[in-house]
């Protein structure tokens, strides 16, 4: 992961949040161990994207997006070893959101190998690396709809 992951934001503007939108990564994110707290913070103007914002660092956040929005049939196998880490005791349970990477002019794209999942319940988070990452990409291109 490179650091166009990783957006530098002014100053968070007042938005509303999404319930349980603290988020506990143990493990934090690949790159960014070290990290452990987040939030979740959706703005309805943007989206469907969301901020998985560092909490101790709200000038730090990532783009997220449900993957499910833009490819219904993403079918990510999450490992036995993650859904137990996590907690899952029913598919339900898992938000699922994938890292978003802007590209300048070039357009977006998303970590389609590497999702960020997170218990609904617990708030606990992962980013897994899915046992049929090989039917994915790391650079998926987002689709783009302009405005007429």
């Amino acid at each position: 992961m490179n650091s166009a992951n990783v957006i530098e934001i002014e100053e968070p503007e007042t938005v509303e949040t999404t319930s349980g939108c603290e988020v506990r990564m143990p493990a934090g994110l690949l790159g960014f161990e070290q990290i452990k707290n987040f939030l979740l913070i959706a703005n309805p103007a943007e989206a469907p994207f969301r901020w998985l914002q560092v909490k101790d660092n709200p000038s730090l956040a990532f783009v997220v997006i449900e993957p499910f929005f833009f490819m219904p049939d993403y079918s990510p196998d999450i490992p036995q070893q993650d859904v137990n880490f996590l907690g899952l005791s029913s598919p339900d349970d898992a938000a699922v959101f994938n890292i978003v990477t802007v590209h300048n002019s070039k357009g977006a794209t998303v970590n389609l190998k590497g999702p960020v999942v997170i218990n609904r319940n617990t708030g606990v988070g992962k980013q897994v690396v899915i046992a049929n990452a090989a039917q994915y990409s790391v650079q998926h291109p987002l689709p783009v709809n302009e405005a007429a």
